[in-house]
């Protein structure tokens, strides 16, 4: 069969009998025994259903369907024999689109059957409770399936709207995506060591003030370059920095401040804030565990992320949206939206986009460096840069799930909410974690430290957990600098400088976990939880 045969439109019926039979059309494919069949209509179509997809006259070769009716395309296939006789042609674009229509329809009956996302049933002591995991439904798999199709596998038209959709929830000017929270630290970091930037770029032996109490690719970027963190206490029950000692922690060397909202909880931000704008330093907030988080700064209130100079966020499976792997850098400041993109590309002095070219339309016509004069400016490259990028099937996934994350969100904050009233009679066994004040935070866990005398240890309660379906995590790293990691700093004693004694962030390392909130859970697994906790002696 040649190629072009795949798109003839045939009318026929159902049956030979007469009587029985309804008028259809028959979207021919591959053979004889295969095909789509479209029902005929007359009358207007209202309201197309997930199976269907209506053919208009612009949709054929030469501009018209004989006999004159509207198509509704039904995702089904027969083997019937039908009676008969073409129609017309079908444009090969709108073909694509009747074929994808049918891959939907059935990717959406295949993810009902085998990708349940959240379980049907939960059996308490039996059923296990995950700290996070993955909500969706068939919209992501559709949007995977679309741009497998597109085959085009880099970033592509997915990523663009990502991008766009997502500035627009934030409220910020320019979002970039790339393949992981940790890069977007990265890139986030390196954005700001720009000799573009002139005396406000950060130079390797300058400092960048943070915590230890938290994930090591906050940090790690900073020993990466060859710049100096430096190490400043955490206060409880918000788990964020101590403010107080902000002042003790600059120097003449400091050049930036980079810090994450820890579990959701968002630091003190207007404080933080007016510290940096007086000391002339950078704010990177890492957000990437509190996306949806909100901070009220300058009257009103801001998502978390917005209100530093750069924020990033991480779309790693356990987060508030997924993209399997997948994290975005996002700024107000176009100068720093270009040298983040210059970074994650290769480390490109070029802005256009993947698979365009000459957008600023001089693409041969500068001087740059000692390249001879009009060299191609897509392969100029004015950084040291990496290959960060996300994919398009990557992209297609957060689209889907970036429409979902209000309602995300809300449930979150509903199940810490739920725990939190469940265990407030535990006060003292536990310091029970609070919202930062002026805050309202998008949780992505519940922590507990377990006070000193409360008659148990950390260990014994999380092995209780454990034993009785409870997924638990420490609050990550504890204290950076007691891992192996930090063996030969600490040895050497330089490439870092602490602040006071760490005394909350060594606490936290050893009684310190936390239990999930995540939007799967429903509210009688957020109960047994509960009871879990209560009920340990």
């Amino acid at each position: 069969m040649r190629e072009g045969e795949i798109w003839w439109l045939e009318v026929g019926y159902t049956d030979t009998n007469a009587r029985k039979a309804r008028p259809v059309v028959i979207v021919r494919l591959l053979d004889k025994s295969d095909f789509y069949y479209l029902p005929m209509t007359s009358k207007p179509v209202d309201i197309i259903r997930d199976d269907e997809i209506l053919l208009i006259s612009e949709d054929m070769e030469d501009g018209s369907i004989k006999p004159s009716r509207v198509l509704l395309f039904k995702a089904c296939i027969s083997n019937k024999n039908f009676l008969s006789g073409k129609i017309g042609r079908l444009k090969k674009s709108s073909f694509d689109k009747v074929v994808r229509k049918f891959l939907f329809y059935h990717t959406k009956n295949y993810v009902k059957l085998f990708h349940a996302s959240s379980p049907s049933f939960f059996i308490p002591g039996n059923s296990r409770i995950n700290y996070a995991g993955r909500v969706y439904d068939e919209k992501e798999m559709i949007n995977l399936v679309d741009s497998a199709l597109d085959f085009w596998l880099t970033t592509g038209r997915y990523a663009e709207k990502f991008e766009k959709s997502f500035a627009e929830f934030l409220g910020v000017k320019y979002c970039s995506l790339t393949n992981s929270g940790s890069s977007a630290n990265l890139l986030a970091f390196m954005a700001l060591t720009s000799s573009k930037l002139g005396d406000r770029r950060i130079k390797k032996g300058d400092e960048v003030i943070t915590v230890a109490a938290g994930f090591p690719t906050t940090v790690a970027p900073i020993i990466q370059y060859g710049a100096v963190p430096v190490f400043v206490d955490i206060e409880l029950p918000y788990y964020n920095i101590d403010c107080s000692q902000l002042e003790k922690a600059v120097s003449e060397k400091t050049k930036a401040v980079m810090l994450a909202h820890t579990l959701g909880n968002p630091f003190d931000i207007g404080t933080v804030k007016e510290f940096c704008h007086r000391h002339g330093l950078w704010l990177i907030e890492d957000n990437c565990d509190a996306l949806g988080s909100r901070y009220f700064y300058n009257g009103e209130w801001k998502y978390t992320g917005t209100i530093g100079d750069i924020g990033t966020s991480s779309f790693y499976p356990p987060h508030h949206i997924t993209m399997g792997e997948g994290g975005a850098v996002y700024t107000n400041d176009v100068t720093l939206k270009r040298l983040i993109d210059s970074f994650r590309d290769w480390g490109r002095d070029c802005w256009c986009a993947s698979g365009r070219d000459n957008t600023c339309g001089k693409r041969f016509s500068q001087q740059f460096g000692e390249l001879p004069f009009g060299y191609d400016h897509k392969y100029v490259y004015s950084h040291f840069g990496y290959n960060l990028k996300v994919t398009d099937m990557q992209a297609a996934i957060g689209c889907a799930q970036l429409e979902k994350l209000p309602e995300f969100i809300e449930a979150r904050k509903r199940n810490w909410q739920r725990l939190r009233d469940g265990l407030s009679e535990l006060e003292d066994k536990f310091i029970l974690p609070e919202p930062t004040p002026n805050s309202d935070p998008s949780w992505f866990g519940f922590l507990l430290t377990v006070r000193e005398n409360a008659g148990f240890t950390r260990d014994e309660i999380v092995d209780h957990l454990e034993k009785n379906g409870i997924q638990t995590r420490m609050l990550f790293a504890g204290n950076l600098l007691k891992h192996p990691c930090f063996d030969e700093m600490r040895a050497k004693g330089e490439g870092f400088r602490v602040v006071g004694e760490l005394k909350n962030t060594d606490m936290v390392m050893e009684r310190t976990f936390w239990v999930g909130v995540y939007p799967g859970m429903r509210e009688e697994m957020v109960d047994y939880m509960a009871d879990v906790i209560l009920n340990f002696e």
